[in-house]
């Protein structure tokens, strides 16, 4: 951690926006006194704002989408069009500009189902700037998004969650000011807990909620003890949570939400539980090598990792093919390396491994694999560059 630079603050209000071709993040700057977002014409607020319509034109579309053409059968092929395209769609004309940003469009395409998932990746370079990216894994292409605010590019210890399946929100100040928490998200309420601050007690007890339907955070259950966490994950309704404790041991604790309770774990799945984990279908599923070519599954009966599942291609130990996150994908997992390099795991299809690993990325993947290859012999390696967050985002 570059303890230098300084950690993420985040006021309790931040601007939310569609995540796009176009929009990435639409989240006000994360630190005092900022005012920049990637929208800047939409209002500061930590809650989704619907678009608001007079009532003499609600549910009315714009005219002559195309002329002489009915407008439900416009909207209809529209709907259709995939997410690639949009960002080029939106600039025909502010009619069709009006529609592909609305909230109508957004929810007609997730009722038809024909909502596509991009996979949104925040890393941090070797000089310690941010950037962000977004991968179409549909047609397997980068997409290219707009320039993280400068004075956002070297913050630390900031958050990133996803609610309404669609918002991507960056924060770091609550109603405390912290960093380098756990946070989560259960029934699309966004969880904070524990981190450091500034101060003689830097390690922290606190933890928070907020509730986008009510726009407003609330402190919930302190956990047991002050904890710096490192790990965290939602499994069957429960928030588990591993870190260091004051003293730098190691210390796990589970938050029940129905009970608004934190109780310390010993044993059972925290015992050979480690970083990147997910949940997928109710099973929990931890990667079991560095380069994340090998998965584990935790067998709920048993309370043991007992299941392994290896694709035999190892990329070896360098911090290039580390796998930095691992995410639900298409009902896939996806494992996220630092090289952005990506492999699909079909755990739905673990009787069949040859069809159980599958390399995302293309050319791309390859020219990553061959220059990081390059590098690390040459003694060229970035070993700085990592991800920091990664999401995955409907539209």
């Amino acid at each position: 951690m570059h303890r230098g630079l300084q950690p993420a603050l985040v006021d309790t209000s931040a601007c939310y926006c569609r995540v796009d071709a176009i929009t990435a993040v639409g989240a006000k700057r994360l630190v005092p006194g900022a005012r920049h977002c990637v929208q800047p014409d939409l209002k500061p607020s930590i809650q989704p704002k619907r678009n608001r319509v007079p009532k003499g034109e609600r549910k009315k579309l714009p005219p002559d989408l195309i002329p002489g053409l009915p407008n439900d059968l416009v909207v209809a092929c529209l709907l259709r069009v995939p997410r690639l395209f949009h960002r080029k769609l939106r600039l025909v004309c502010r009619k069709w500009y009006r529609l592909l940003t609305s909230n109508y469009y957004f929810s007609q395409r997730i009722q038809l189902g024909i909502a596509e998932e991009w996979i949104y990746v925040i890393k941090r370079d070797r000089d310690g700037r941010v950037a962000w990216h977004t991968f179409d894994p549909k047609y397997q292409v980068w997409q290219p998004l707009p320039p993280i605010p400068a004075e956002y590019s070297e913050v630390l210890g900031f958050g990133s969650a996803v609610l309404c399946g669609y918002l991507l929100f960056l924060f770091g100040e609550m109603l405390r000011r912290r960093h380098f928490f756990a946070s989560c998200v259960i029934n699309n309420c966004l969880y904070v807990a524990g981190g450091e601050c500034e101060g003689i007690q830097r390690s922290l007890r606190s933890a928070e909620m907020f509730d986008p339907n009510k726009n407003k955070w609330c402190f919930i259950s302190d956990m047991s003890t002050a904890m710096v966490p490192f790990i965290g994950v939602v499994y069957r309704g429960e928030w588990f949570v591993k870190g260091l404790g004051t003293h730098r041991q190691v210390m796990s604790e589970v938050y029940s939400p129905a009970s608004n309770h934190w109780s310390p774990i010993f044993d059972g799945m925290v015992a050979g539980w480690r970083n990147p984990c997910t949940s997928l279908n109710g099973r929990l599923y931890a990667l079991d090598c560095p380069d994340g070519c090998r998965l584990r599954v935790f067998d709920h009966a048993t309370g043991l990792w007992n299941k392994s599942v290896d694709s035999k291609l190892h990329l070896g130990n360098s911090q290039a093919f580390e796998a930095a996150a691992m995410v639900p994908l298409g009902g896939k997992l996806c494992v996220v390396r630092n090289n952005l390099s990506m492999v699909l795991v079909d755990v739905a299809n673990m009787h069949n491994s040859a069809q159980l690993w599958e390399n995302m990325g293309g050319k791309g993947h390859f020219k990553s694999v061959v220059s990081n290859l390059w590098s690390n012999i040459s003694g060229r390696s970035k070993s700085g560059s990592h991800v920091v967050h990664c999401q995955v985002l409907q539209a």
